[in-house]
């Protein structure tokens, strides 16, 4: 109230004065006008300059006074709220401008818009910026330039323009462990408000996801403990560089774009946002490879989970709540990683585990839960691969549609896939005039003699193209020995067996007639198989 009535008294003392100096500029006669400049500045009716410094001092005195007792006597929230008022009072502006403000904080969490501001305007920063803060985490590629307190940015949407400013608010606190609050401030055209809010923010967020997935460093989790242990993943495996049938690479890729841009088709259909792929085939045809040229072109963490260290379905579930999104989880040599049928009954009662221990073991029904049931939906963008050197050997359940969605054979190494690996090893890309030998390995590699792998292999011996290929002839012309070699062992075995069925056959035919002649037959039988 003192504050009030002090603020009142100022103003009015201060319109006086201004009224004052007024009524005495147009007081003069029209002829008292007419004279001389000289002769006018020192005219008796102007106030002397005793009058204007005594003017100036009550002034400066009572500003003194009043800002003083201001900052003794009213709350700095009030004091903020009077002067807003005053200036919307008396400095009212028909401006067209909207601001909005982007806080970190939003109700104790973060603030994804802010996140998201915050990586798109680090690519909008201008050459001319006085002041940027850097940052490198341990997850980024590259340093990262961010905007500093007070720097600015100028951007165009649709014609339209924007400007972005970095602000600190640090208030009156200093300590040291105080930050104070940090925001964006984006200004623009008033009309365009239903443009900004439903378009420019939205594509700031997409821009910022497409930014982070560029700058993102792929981490491997392994299992240690029943804890996840991370690594940088640096396996340079792409859909360019792996020995795959084009056609078998398209069908994996755009099933792969599918399943990542169909977020709210998932979630109207009422299903978790995961995708379950089986790999099969012989080993070193590439499973692990085509793991790690999935988590590339996705840009997903991989869990490499070893059924073996997980000793029940409550672990299962805590490794499972323990990934992120955007992750790929890969179980490798499901056939093999544990048997679910030994484990559960070498676990007897009273065997093995404390007396007070109730937890069930691993079971089969924990692990299809894992991949399709309740457990499966806590996280989005999930992908889980079981990888197998023998399909038939799974168990029906793990093969039902729901669960793996998608089944991979990886098969021997075709002259395709040999002419992606030349690619890879020797740079030979030339498809006009392809190598003399390629020919010769097209012929050699018709059917399922070699792996890529072993092609692999083959080409890493030497850099020399032609001295390389003609080791990888070589090596073709064995197996294909071999496997004609062991292909006419297995055709002998076959014809003795069915020409001793056929003997066995007349041997039985002819006991029928004459028991003493069936059992000298079945004498020579038993001595012709010892």
């Amino acid at each position: 109230m003192i504050y009030l009535v002090l603020s009142v008294t100022f103003f009015f003392k201060l319109l006086s004065f201004f009224v004052y100096l007024f009524h005495i500029s147009f007081s003069l006669s029209p002829s008292s006008r007419n004279k001389q400049r000289d002769t006018m500045f020192f005219s008796k009716d102007l106030p002397s300059p005793t009058s204007f410094f005594t003017a100036y001092a009550s002034l400066a005195g009572y500003m003194m006074m009043i800002r003083s007792m201001a900052h003794q006597l009213i709350p700095g929230p009030v004091q903020d709220l009077i002067y807003s008022s005053l200036r919307s009072l008396f400095f009212s502006s028909n401006s067209t401008t909207l601001t909005l403000t982007i806080d970190d904080d939003n109700m104790g969490m973060h603030n994804d818009i802010y996140r998201a501001a915050q990586t798109y305007l680090s690519t909008k920063i201008s050459p001319d910026a006085a002041r940027l803060r850097i940052s490198k985490g341990h997850r980024d590629k590259h340093v990262n330039l961010y905007l500093s307190d007070g720097e600015t940015v100028n951007d165009v949407y649709q014609d339209v323009e924007l400007k972005w400013r970095f602000v600190t608010d640090r208030g009156d606190k200093k300590g040291d462990d105080d930050r104070g609050s940090e925001y964006f401030e984006l200004s623009f055209d008033k009309k365009h408000k239903d443009l900004i809010l439903n378009s420019y923010v939205p594509h700031i967020e997409s821009k910022a996801k497409e930014i982070r997935d560029e700058r993102r460093i792929l981490m491997l989790h392994s299992l240690n403990s029943l804890r996840w242990d991370s690594v940088i993943l640096e396996h340079p495996s792409t859909f360019k560089t792996i020995a795959m049938e084009d056609e078998l690479k398209r069908d994996v890729m755009e099933d792969l774009d599918r399943f990542i841009r169909r977020k709210d088709y998932y979630k109207k259909v009422g299903k978790a946002w995961k995708r379950g792929y089986l790999l099969y085939g012989p080993p070193g045809t590439g499973k692990s490879s085509l793991v790690a040229a999935m988590a590339n072109y996705l840009k997903f963490d991989v869990y490499d989970l070893q059924l073996a260290s997980v000793m029940c379905d409550s672990d299962l579930r805590r490794l499972l709540l323990a990934t992120r999104n955007r992750s790929i989880l890969v179980i490798e040599d499901i056939d093999c990683a544990v048997d679910f049928p030994n484990r559960l009954e070498q676990q007897q009662p009273g065997e093995g585990k404390n007396p007070g221990d109730s937890q069930p073991p691993l079971t089969l029904s924990g692990l299809l839960n894992f991949i399709d049931g309740l457990w499966s939906s806590c996280g989005d963008e999930r992908i889980i691969i079981f990888t197998t050197n023998h399909k038939d050997k799974l168990d029906p359940a793990l093969l039902r549609p729901g669960r793996m969605d998608m089944h991979i054979y990886m098969g021997h190494c075709t002259f395709q896939g040999f002419k992606t690996l030349a690619s890879n090893y020797l740079s030979l890309n030339d498809t006009t005039m392809p190598h003399r030998l390629y020919p010769e390995i097209e012929r050699l590699m018709d059917g399922e003699v070699i792996t890529p792998a072993q092609v692999a292999e083959e080409l890493m011996k030497s850099e020399d193209a032609d001295v390389a290929l003609v080791g990888l002839v070589n090596a073709l012309e064995k197996m294909r020995f071999k496997s004609d070699e062991s292909s006419q062992v297995m055709n002998k075995k076959e014809s003795r067996l069915e020409m001793d069925e056929n003997h066995e056959k007349r041997l039985r035919r002819d006991t029928e007639g004459s028991p003493r002649k069936s059992s000298k037959r079945i004498k020579k039988l038993v001595l012709f198989w010892t």
